[in-house]
Formats: C-alpha cells, sequence, structure tokens
C-alpha cells in the first residue's frame, strides 16, 4: 500500500531528506512540558531515533531519523507519557506562550492557561492556510505577539488609591512613558500616555493601585518569506468573553474569506482593511458575526 505522505504531514510527521526517514513534531501547548513528557520523549528518540531533539522556533520540539515502519511503535510509545503529535500543513498551529505571571514578576496574564484554553478551543482546526495564536504576559513582549496571526499581549489597566498612598514616587519612576505625575501628594495617570504595562502598580510598596486584568491584540502578523507586524485595532480588552469572541470572529472570518495558502495579512489585503477591522469591531462590542465576504460584490 502507498504511503500517504500528506496525511504523515498533517498528522506532524515531516518527510527528511533521507528516504523513509522523518521527524515528528511533538504537541507543546505554551512551551510547557512535565518530566514526565520529557522522559518519554528522551526515550523515544534514544531508541527510535538517533539520541537528540531539536527545538523548534515555535517553542514545539521534533525527534528526527525516526523510520516509516516505526511511525505506529512511537506513537504509541509516546501515549503512554502524555506525548501527542502535533500538526503541521492549513490549520491551527500549537499556541505559543511566554512563562507568565506564574513565575514572572513583570507579567500581568497567566499566559499558560490562556494557551490551554486556545489551544483546546482551535488547535488543528482545518482552515484554508496555516494560523498561529502568540500569547505573552506583558509589555516586554519577549513572545514577539505581533509576529502571529493573532497575538495576545497581557495588560493591566490601573486606578490609583489615594488612602493608601505614601507619596514616594516609586510609581513615577517605574513608569517608562512619563504618564505618571505626583504634585502636592497626589497621582495623576495620563491615559493617553498610559500603555497598560502595570509597572507602577507592581513597583507600589503599599499597594495603592487596583489593576484590572486585560489584554492588547494584534492581528495579522507574519515573520516569514514575507514580513508584516501584527496591527493592533482594539483597545484594551477586559474579559476572556470579549477576547474570545474576537478570535472566534478573526478565525471565522479567514475561514470564510482566505484561499488556499493564505495567511491572514493577505486575506485582509484582498478583502480590505476596513471590512476586516469592522469584524474584529464588531465582536468587541458585541454585535453578531458579518464577515463573510467571499461572494460578496461580484456582478
Amino acid at each position: 500500500m502507498a504511503t500517504d505522505y500528506a496525511a504523515l504531514k498533517k498528522g506532524g510527521w515531516m518527510r527528511q531528506k533521507q528516504k523513509n526517514r522523518f521527524a515528528l513534531r511533538v504537541h507543546v501547548v505554551g512551551g510547557h512540558l512535565t518530566d514526565e513528557q520529557m522522559k518519554v520523549i528522551s526515550e523515544v528518540a534514544k531508541k527510535y531515533g538517533e539520541g537528540y531533539v531539536h527545538l523548534t522556533a515555535r517553542q514545539s520540539l521534533e525527534i528526527p531519523w525516526i523510520r516509516l515502519e516505526d511511525i505506529e511503535e512511537v506513537k504509541e510509545a509516546l501515549a503512554k507519557g502524555g506525548v501527542t503529535p502535533s500538526v503541521c500543513g492549513p490549520r491551527v498551529r500549537t499556541t505559543t506562550a511566554c512563562q507568565g505571571n506564574r513565575t514572572c514578576p513583570s507579567a500581568c496574564i497567566d499566559t499558560y492557561a490562556l494557551a490551554q484554553e486556545i489551544d483546546a478551543r482551535y488547535f488543528a482546526r482545518e482552515l484554508p492556510g496555516k494560523f498561529k495564536f502568540g500569547v505573552t504576559g506583558c509589555r516586554n513582549n519577549c513572545l514577539k505577539t505581533e509576529e502571529n496571526d493573532f497575538g495576545i499581549k497581557g495588560a493591566e489597566k490601573v486606578t490609583w488609591k489615594q488612602e493608601t498612598c505614601i507619596g514616594c514616587g516609586v510609581c513615577v519612576k517605574a513608569c517608562r512613558e512619563g504618564a505618571i505625575t505626583l504634585k502636592d501628594g497626589k497621582i495623576s495617570i495620563d491615559s493617553g500616555k498610559c500603555t497598560y504595562c502595570g509597572r507602577c502598580e507592581k513597583a507600589c510598596p503599599t499597594g495603592s493601585f487596583d489593576a484590572e486584568e486585560g489584554y492588547l491584540l494584534s492581528f495579522g502578523g507574519l515573520f516569514g518569506n514575507h514580513i508584516h507586524r501584527g496591527a493592533e485595532i482594539v483597545p484594551f480588552v477586559s474579559s476572556r468573553e470579549t477576547l474570545f469572541r474576537i478570535a472566534d470572529y478573526v478565525v471565522q472570518f479567514f475561514d470564510d474569506n482566505a484561499e488556499p495558502g493564505d495567511r491572514l495579512q493577505f486575506t485582509i489585503d484582498r478583502i480590505g482593511r476596513e471590512r476586516f477591522n469592522q469584524v474584529v469591531w464588531d465582536a468587541f462590542e458585541g454585535r453578531p458575526y458579518n464577515g463573510d465576504f467571499t461572494h460578496k460584490d461580484k456582478p
């Protein structure tokens, strides 16, 4: 029986230049692997590969040098340690993420928990082209979210509490945008300069800022043969419900309007920036989805 290489690639098995040898891309969510997963991956790499793995640019992991005839055995061996193959080709890829506020003092959100939610909701969905989500914890942007089709950046909207403030000025020094001033013992925040980084709240020694957790989003990022920085369209997103409604609309827009091999930005360029922006604003403001433009305006 002929080997279905397309089906193998769809399931994360990438052909090497060497005949009948494959590199298996492992499904890793948010760059997170347990010790049990790493143990079984090591065992498989040693038994079925050449004793090493490759870390990809998108926080995945590949086990090269697997023989065609060993593929089913490898899948069974990995499954015992909770490891599954990833996907390739035109579908939603693995979500990448920085460490987030579980360990990072700068982060504003739990990036891994969010990456897991995104993965459960969208991973491997069939689309006309590949689609990538990236999550970073704060304005430091370690994950470079604007390189993704859908980028999510953790943010905080702060409110000053006068009753506990001692007027030390630490928040003024912490703010890199000059958005905070201290005069006559009172703090003022220039909302036009604030970037929702949360540094003031984290630096304050007396807890004199309330912080509302939220997200800053970007759309249409590319960093391959074509380079495009993802564009910000809507302001601070304050709820998970709104975040996922926007993601639902954007993925559906891509599904409805993309041509085979497209990336989101190519579809936006063809359909029109104003139309895409309206889809995002509809989601942001809770209006029904109205983004299938494929057959509209045609004679």
